[in-house]
């Protein structure tokens, strides 16, 4: 084992003896210091120690190349190793642990740098068994980037509320940003910046249970009162429903409309104050004209399905609807990618114009139902029962059953009294 005073000169010299895989000098200063260098050519310093119980007895581990270290350099590290020795450890493992350790601290800033995005596309590939077609869709508007080309006319989509914050990494999403990001929303758009904030709160709870995440999301950030203090009102519209003197000229301009669907469609939402989603998810299977019930998707029910009476009048237009089904859905499309029909706003704006009402809303002939059925002198509960209401008392939701002939049997009353209301004569045949 030749040892020498190491010097840059000595160093530089050494090389390997021809024939021989490697070659080491020692360092006469820090004597577990040598010099390893390869038939290559390659030149690095290293700690060579004793082990007990292992196959050779020893072991050798690698300070560096002589680029990167200088001679007191590789000394200094040297002696450090040996310092560990003496308190009983090993370098090798000890140098394991150290790069284990700082695997893990730049695997967890990584995380930390995770845009939320990401953890927000993982939210939406999980599976959601009570979301519908257009809540899934509700969620992938709300945070859109926009810039691309609209659907329809030559505008481009608009940025979704959420987008901003979703591109910022997941752990700064703090109370104190989402506070600032509901001010800055609400102020042009507080609607869509209050739906977005419950879906951000639901999105930030899924993280904080998912495994990936669960270490850095803020968990807290939706619910403190900072927060909660600038979330938008939900702002009550009485006036978007129709009055009783209001129904004769807007079914008189409803049953213009050329497109039967549509028509169709809008008559059975306000006659049934189903959901306008619910009523586009009808299917003919869900359409029982010998025990005259529809059974319509409901977002409350455990079941998600609700059962409600097919009325006269609406058994009478789906029938003549049946006629030229074309798919599965009672409401189809044969040009829509979906199936079903779309646009269904921009006919009934147009019908409400001509009838000369003030503007009322698909949403609003759901609680256009409510309204009429309180004049119809209908039982709240009946009526909640029919528009698939979660019930508010605790008689209602665990011990009354009613029977679908009670239900039947009010429901058939207000449809007559609307219809009367509206000068709409039905047929005998269609009465029973």
């Amino acid at each position: 084992m030749a040892r020498v005073n190491f010097t840059k000169k000595r160093i530089d010299e050494f090389c390997c003896p021809s024939g021989k895989p490697q070659a080491f000098l020692w360092d006469t200063e820090v004597p577990k210091l040598a010099l390893r260098v390869t038939k290559n050519g390659a030149k690095s310093y290293v700690f060579q120690y004793p082990v007990k119980n292992t196959k050779d007895d020893k072991r050798r581990l690698t300070i560096g190349s002589i680029s990167a270290w200088s001679i007191p350099q590789a000394r200094d590290e040297a002696r450090r190793l040996q310092r560990l020795l003496d308190t009983g450890k090993d370098p090798k493992e000890v140098k394991q642990h150290e790069a284990h350790a700082q695997q893990i601290a730049r695997a967890a800033k990584a995380s930390r740098q995770m845009p939320a995005r990401e953890a927000w596309n993982a939210y939406l590939a999980a599976p959601h068994p009570r979301w519908g077609e257009t809540h899934r869709r509700d969620h992938i508007l709300a945070a859109q980037e926009g810039g691309t080309q609209a659907k329809i006319g030559k505008r481009e989509t608009k940025a979704g509320p959420l987008a901003s914050l979703l591109r910022r990494p997941l752990s700064e999403i703090t109370s104190s940003v989402v506070a600032e990001w509901l001010t800055k929303e609400s102020k042009d758009r507080p609607t869509a910046a209050a739906n977005s904030y419950r879906k951000l709160r639901t999105f930030i709870n899924w993280c904080a249970e998912a495994q990936a995440y669960r270490d850095i999301v803020n968990t807290n950030c939706c619910s403190t009162a900072t927060v909660k203090n600038v979330v938008p009102g939900s702002k009550t519209k009485p006036n978007d429903c129709l009055q009783r003197e209001q129904l004769k000229p807007w079914f008189a301009e409803i049953r213009k409309i050329d497109n039967q669907m549509f028509c169709t469609y809008l008559q059975c939402l306000l006659l049934t104050g189903a959901r306008r989603e619910e009523m586009l998810s009808l299917r003919w299977d869900d359409v029982n004209f010998a025990w005259r019930t529809l059974c319509i998707k409901d977002k409350v029910d455990e079941t998600g399905k609700r059962e409600i009476p097919l009325t006269p009048y609406v058994a009478d237009l789906l029938s003549k609807l049946s006629k030229s089904r074309i798919n599965e859905w009672v409401f189809s499309s044969a040009k829509g990618k979906t199936g079903r029909v779309v646009g269904v706003t921009k006919p009934h704006n147009k019908a409400i114009k001509a009838a000369g009402v003030p503007h009322v809303s698909l949403h609003g002939l759901r609680r256009s139902f409510t309204t009429l059925a309180e004049l119809a002198t209908v039982p709240d509960a009946i009526t909640a029962q029919i528009q698939g209401h979660r019930p508010s008392a605790i008689q209602e939701k665990h011990y009354k059953r009613r029977p679908m002939e009670t239900v039947r049997e009010n429901h058939e009353k207000l449809e007559a009294w609307i219809l009367e209301q509206a000068g709409i004569q039905l047929d005998e045949k269609v009465r029973a």
